[in-house]
């Protein structure tokens, strides 16, 4: 099947490798911290935010300190966010490997949301800390975090697949994306806790795949129970039609893009 290509080829294993590591080593070129700037980008992010939704506005009671409750549900979402910002841009930023050779094109996409994977786990390092300071345990629940984050990848992969051809055509979509994905940062539960809203307006997060797994990272993370495995099942499905979706229309266009850079 040539959506799995990538992985049964050694040639493209390894192609995939390198484009991912010149990504990680081409973001921070020339930085004085370097790749430090990885874990503390979101860190100042965590704490501006809770100081203003706790010192201004006031927070309710989550039953865990804030900042641990906020920056679990940041971290999934710069994922997401910074994934589709970077790989929108994977194949115009690639021109000259489109016109020279063939391999594919798929893997530019994917080396971009490998390299924002790693980013991911660095910045993970920073919950760790937190939930040591913070004196909060785990509880064997916490390894559901595997399964949602498997499915969290498949769902941004297929978006960043469809994006990516799309920006290639129609260079609008980057800006769009943008206004996109700051409206669907504020209707996810990043920032706050989806009870806060009236149970008339909470079929937003029902519908909204993002909402599904932040609230699942919080609640096998800082909770004590497994996820909501209905909500987790429907967005499983969603993931597999979103990234089956992405993966056809961007090798649809495949044949087109190296007369389209």
């Amino acid at each position: 099947m040539r959506f799995f290509e990538v992985f049964a080829n050694e040639q493209y294993r390894e192609l995939l490798g390198q484009l991912t590591a010149r990504e990680l080593a081409q973001r921070y070129k020339q930085s004085v911290i370097g790749y430090f700037w990885v874990i503390l980008n979101p860190f100042i992010q965590m704490l501006v935010m809770s100081f203003v939704f706790v010192n201004i506005f006031g927070n309710k009671n989550l039953g865990v300190a804030y900042p641990l409750f906020l920056f679990t549900g940041l971290l999934p979402w710069n994922l997401f966010s910074q994934s589709l910002t970077s790989c929108a841009e994977a194949l115009v930023g690639s021109a000259s490997l489109l016109s020279k050779i063939y391999f594919p094109r798929e893997i530019l996409v994917l080396s971009r949301m490998l390299a924002r994977v790693v980013d991911f786990l660095f910045a993970s390092i920073i919950l760790i800390g937190m939930m040591i300071f913070y004196r909060h345990g785990v509880t064997v629940h916490v390894l559901w975090v595997v399964p949602i984050f498997v499915i969290q990848f498949l769902f941004t992969y297929g978006l960043s697949l469809f994006l990516a051809a799309a920006n290639l055509f129609y260079r609008d979509v980057r800006h769009l994306l943008n206004l996109v994905v700051m409206t669907w940062m504020y209707l996810t539960p990043v920032m706050y806790d989806a009870d806060i809203f009236p149970s008339k307006y909470r079929w937003i997060f029902q519908i909204n795949p993002m909402a599904v797994f932040v609230n699942a990272y919080r609640q096998v993370i800082l909770g004590v129970d497994p996820p909501n495995f209905r909500s987790l099942a429907i967005g499983l499905v969603l993931s597999l039609v979103v990234c089956a979706w992405g993966y056809r229309f961007f090798k649809k266009l495949e044949g087109q893009f190296a007369d389209s850079v």
